[in-house]
């Protein structure tokens, strides 16, 4: 399956892999965390030699799979992995040659009316390296249950409890109708476990429907408060009277003359509503059960030493092809009847799964490996040199400012001059 690396539209690769410009990073669409970025590629790149170059073969065709029909987990497709299989008997040749090479270069330099095609002709092949990108995925979907319990003010009213049924254990409940699409990111549900409401005393108040104010009864015992209990009036300070400059007094009219005033918070009461239960002094328990649905990724780059060169442009032209796209309750290694390498690969992603908690299930897996296929070839004469890339299964060739055969003087359409 042959996917845009990079979409000019939103910047994404499918959505099995993302690839972004250097220093920035392209979210995915199914999967927050999962993107690639052309950072993470050039490092790739700097550590390959833990693989031969053998692993990494320009992949510039894509004819349907070689036995369609095959159950088995990677396609045994000679062009997803060029000379790899090069004991594999005498199958069709998949590797350009310096005919098909220079063709490509012809083609498109016709295309641009200033560009002579002499160098394209007549010049040296002096190497041809192969900048491929793998990326091998493994997606673990899980279901993780949780138990809490809820509490609220029960006022009266039926209540669902063990006698009107058994309770049911937390992987007991069917959640079909909630259950969501497979490998979305996230998706959290909340259910309400049937039969498990109970009604139990407020233990904040001890089925009383009010505590001891801690304003005007702070320093008593626990269980024991004294009701009216005054505090001094700060406007008068206890006189009941406000004195004016010049001599008179009249009735301090913030606590009516008493010099007094009750308190604040209950009146003087001595008591206050409880805030657990709102004065009810029950309460109803109720068992939810906290169900999240995620999507854990393990992934692992490989890229050829000389990725770390190619310039981040041509990673957006280029389309990613999947090798692999299996999926299993639980996935094994990938299989490429002619690939040690790849699947050695393989094997190391799914080496890498993500760990699930005590409290969740694998409900599915999804492992896939992908590559991205770059070729760099090098035309010298002389001293003279340039570069060009033929990039993915189209064979689209990429090559910029140093075609030496150019002749713009700004009479034409073409606006190279204008260096745009």
């Amino acid at each position: 399956m042959e996917q845009p690396l990079l979409s000019s539209e939103s910047g994404k690769w499918s959505s099995y892999e993302h690839v972004g410009r250097a220093g920035s990073v392209i979210p995915t669409a199914s999967l927050a965390g999962t993107e690639v970025s052309v950072d993470e590629i050039r490092s790739a790149g700097a550590f390959s030699e833990i693989y031969p170059p053998s692993l990494h073969a320009p992949l510039l065709s894509s004819p349907e799979p070689l036995y369609p029909n095959a159950h088995a987990v990677g396609y045994p497709q000679d062009e997803y992995y060029g000379h790899l299989r090069e004991n594999a008997g005498d199958g069709p040749r998949q590797i350009l040659d310096e005919v098909e090479i220079r063709e490509l270069l012809i083609d498109h330099v016709g295309h641009r009316c200033c560009w002579g095609s002499r160098p394209a002709r007549t010049w040296t092949i002096h190497a041809v390296e192969d900048c491929n990108v793998y990326v091998g995925t493994l997606e673990t979907f899980v279901e993780d249950r949780d138990m809490i319990t809820e509490k609220e003010p029960y006022s009266g009213g039926e209540v669902d409890g063990k006698e009107k049924g058994l309770e049911l254990g937390i992987w007991e409940l069917d959640l079909r109708s909630e259950f969501p699409m497979l490998f979305l990111p996230h998706k959290e549900s909340r259910t309400v476990v049937p039969h498990s409401e109970a009604v139990e005393k407020c233990s904040g108040c001890d089925g009383r429907g009010k505590i001891v104010c801690s304003t005007c009864n702070g320093n008593q015992e626990p269980g024991f408060y004294n009701e009216n209990q005054m505090f001094q009036c700060s406007a008068c300070y206890g006189r009941g009277l406000i004195a004016h400059k010049d001599g008179s007094d009249t009735i301090c009219q913030n606590c009516k003359g008493k010099g007094k005033l009750p308190c604040a918070t209950c009146r003087s009461h001595g008591l206050i509503e409880c805030q657990t239960c709102r004065g009810h002094g029950s309460l109803l328990t109720r068992k939810v059960a906290i169900v999240k649905w995620r999507t854990s990724l393990a992934r692992k780059v490989n890229a050829t030493r000389g990725a770390a060169s190619v310039p981040d442009e041509v990673f957006h032209r280029a389309k990613g092809v999947q090798l692999c796209n299996t999926q299993a309750h639980q996935c094994t290694p990938a299989y490429f009847a002619d690939s040690y390498l790849l699947n050695k690969f393989s094997s190391e992603v799914i080496a890498e799964r993500a760990q699930v908690p005590p409290t969740a299930r694998v409900i599915c897996e999804r492992h896939s490996i992908s590559v991205v296929p770059v070729t760099r070839v090098t035309m010298t004469r002389q001293r003279a040199s340039f570069s060009f890339y033929i990039v993915g299964t189209s064979r689209e060739v990429y090559l910029k400012d140093t075609y030496p055969s150019r002749f713009c003087w700004g009479l034409c359409p073409c606006l190279d001059w204008l260096n745009l």
